[in-house]
């Protein structure tokens, strides 16, 4: 078959992702279209290797990279490029030729001058199966797209397609299947708001934007909005800080184009987009704000009332606190119906999800324009009402607080995060609060102790070891050592800080230690996070339960292929975690309460937020 490439197009051959909910998703809708996609999940198990060799193909199939028309074309993978205009004209050409005889027909599926010997090539498929069981533990469809590849080379295409058959057949009634193919329609439905979204509102155009703070975060949201082709203002209080930002702008671009996602020769052409500001006068044509500085009530109160006396009346106003209540930071302005949430997360121009925060006075328009600017940065948008932490910090500010809790009740440090990275999580708690600073926690500490009330655990852990500077990743000590080349060992003190910590909650070195399984420290870690997801729920955060599970797995490192948090405790039931923490809540404390929301559901066997309703629909 001859294959031709639009040229602007861009292709990702996931095999492991047509697996995972392209193939589930569609195969279900027709014969047809499931006839199709067979075809296709075909040729990348089969044809691909054939065409790029046995390397690429499993780095595409495995990693699911996005190959472009060039490299697709010097790959072998393509046989010509078109324009998208002449595409339609020049396969016309190519069908008659073909007809014809003029050109070739290539019989892919038995080329071999690609392939490398079998005894050759078995050594690279072992060794792609140690590293599909490293990286996807839990997964089993990486090694089934091995395990077709390999009879293929061994017995042939065609006893390879009846492999690949049975083992689709079996696939498709898995529970990781059905994670896939919820979470794919759950993303997409993200951005249907109903109250906003169903007004007909049109986005305006947003052409100008200026972020005020130039840090580590104001930084990274300079670097997102640049490259999306936003024209961009960065703010600083001073000439010294204004460069620190600029340069800050610059590496991360410049990662990028080492990275080979921003061609060199774009990368000048880009920067001119960006320009600094010691002052709010260059602020008076601008689109949108966006205050990234430090979680200061005060200082944020402060900015806002400057902005709203620069600014042109249109102009969104954002702020990208991660936890502070937007009612108190537009509190000295009298502009509240277009002070909105922008909660970007760290790295801002790396990461899918983008929260959007609106108060009872934003108006919709406001959102619309910026579920239409989330669209264009290629961001997943989420938006939420306004409460301290938002959705995504509040619903996983336990995640902390349980590891921490358990610690403090002799359960082993490392055990913790081994068990929920075995699980799936991509960090484990104590490497989540290094990374993002012992400094973070402590802040959302002080917003989060004020409205927990009982359920609120003060651990001393996190006091006890910034008073010795371990403070996590920026001074490369604290749960875990970090040496130059970012090695991570565990820190070898930690046994002290933990005892001291002890002792300072009033509990003795001599206590009975907590002997626990991974499977029981993964429950207790992440239980109170679906307690207090259903919390969310009740109080009407999000719209949709979800939603919740989107931000989980993009937003903290949530497995996807488990669905999410809610679809995940859908799968366990409430009955059963809500009887685990009230059995916890006896002996540990209120920290486990449940919450009335689940206790209503669990009384009546009943599913979190509907997500049984929408797994019965798969």
């Amino acid at each position: 078959m001859a294959l031709l490439w639009v040229g602007d197009w861009r292709l990702r051959w996931p095999v492991m992702h047509a697996y995972q909910h392209l193939l589930h998703n569609w195969a279900c809708l027709s014969f047809g279209m499931e006839f199709f996609l067979d075809l296709v999940v075909r040729a990348r198990t089969q044809r691909l290797p054939r065409l790029v060799g046995l390397h690429k193909a499993l780095e595409m199939i495995l990693m699911s990279k996005f190959v472009n028309g060039d490299t697709a074309k010097s790959l072998g993978l393509v046989d010509a490029i078109s324009s998208a205009d002449e595409l339609i004209t020049t396969a016309c050409h190519w069908a008659k030729d073909i007809l014809n005889y003029g050109r070739p027909w290539a019989a892919s599926l038995y080329k071999t001058d690609r392939l490398e010997p079998l005894a050759e090539a078995r050594m690279i498929l072992k060794h792609a199966r140690m590293e599909a069981k490293k990286q996807s533990p839990n997964l089993k469809h990486p090694l089934v797209c091995i395990d077709v590849i390999e009879e293929g080379l061994v017995h042939g295409p065609r006893a390879a397609l009846w492999k690949e058959s049975e083992a689709l057949a079996e696939l498709r009634q898995s529970d990781t299947c059905r994670s896939l193919v919820y979470f794919f329609f759950a993303q997409n439905r993200t951005s249907k708001i109903p109250g906003i979204t169903d007004l007909g509102l049109i986005p305006r155009k947003v052409k100008t934007v200026a972020v005020v703070g130039g840090g580590i975060m104001g930084s990274s949201i300079v670097t997102a909005f640049i490259l999306s082709n936003y024209s961009v203002t960065l703010k600083e209080v001073n000439e010294k800080a204004l460069l620190a930002g600029i340069e800050r702008v610059k590496v991360n671009l410049q990662d990028h184009v080492n990275k080979g996602k921003l061609a060199k020769a774009k990368l000048d052409k880009i920067l001119c987009l960006f320009k600094g500001a010691l002052h709010y006068e260059g602020f008076r044509e601008v689109d949108m704000v966006i205050e990234a500085v430090s979680e200061n009530t005060y200082l944020k109160q402060k900015i806002f009332a400057e902005l709203e006396r620069y600014c042109p009346p249109h102009c969104i106003l954002a702020s990208s606190s991660s936890m502070i209540n937007l009612n108190l930071i537009g509190e000295r302005t009298k502009s509240q119906n277009r002070i909105v949430g922008t909660h970007f997360f760290s790295q801002a121009h790396l990461m899918p999800l983008l929260e959007i925060v609106r108060t009872e006075k934003t108006s919709p328009q406001v959102i619309v324009d910026l579920l239409a600017i989330g669209k264009k940065m290629r961001k997943i948008p989420l938006v939420v009402r306004n409460y301290t932490g938002f959705a995504i910090n509040r619903m996983f500010f336990p995640y902390s607080q349980a590891a921490m809790r358990l610690v403090e009740h002799g359960v082993d440090l490392y055990q913790i995060d081994q068990a929920v990275t075995g699980f799936g999580m991509t960090m484990g708690p104590f490497r989540m609060i290094d990374f993002v600073g012992f400094g973070v926690v402590t802040a959302m500490k002080a917003q989060f102790s004020k409205n927990s009330g009982e359920k609120y655990y003060e651990s001393k852990l996190i006091s006890v070891m910034q008073e010795d500077n371990r403070t996590g990743g920026t001074t490369q000590k604290g749960f875990y050592m970090y040496d130059s080349e970012s090695k991570v060992t565990p820190n070898p003190d930690i046994k002290k800080y933990v005892n001291k910590a002890r002792s300072i909650s009033g509990i003795s070195v001599d206590y009975e230690l907590m002997k626990l399984s991974d499977e029981e420290i993964v429950e207790m870690i992440l239980f109170p996070v679906v307690n207090e997801a259903c919390c969310l729920l009740e109080d009407r955060i999000v719209v949709k339960a979800s939603d919740l599970d989107i931000a989980s797995v993009k937003g903290m490192g949530f497995p996807e292929y488990r669905g999410g948090i809610i679809f995940w405790a859908d799968t366990l039931g409430s009955t059963y975690i809500c009887s685990k923490l009230e059995k916890w809540s006896k002996t540990y404390g209120a920290f486990f309460n449940p919450c009335r929301y689940l206790v209503e559901r669990a009384s009546k066997r009943m599913s979190l937020g509907g997500v049984g309703q929408a797994r019965s629909q798969l």
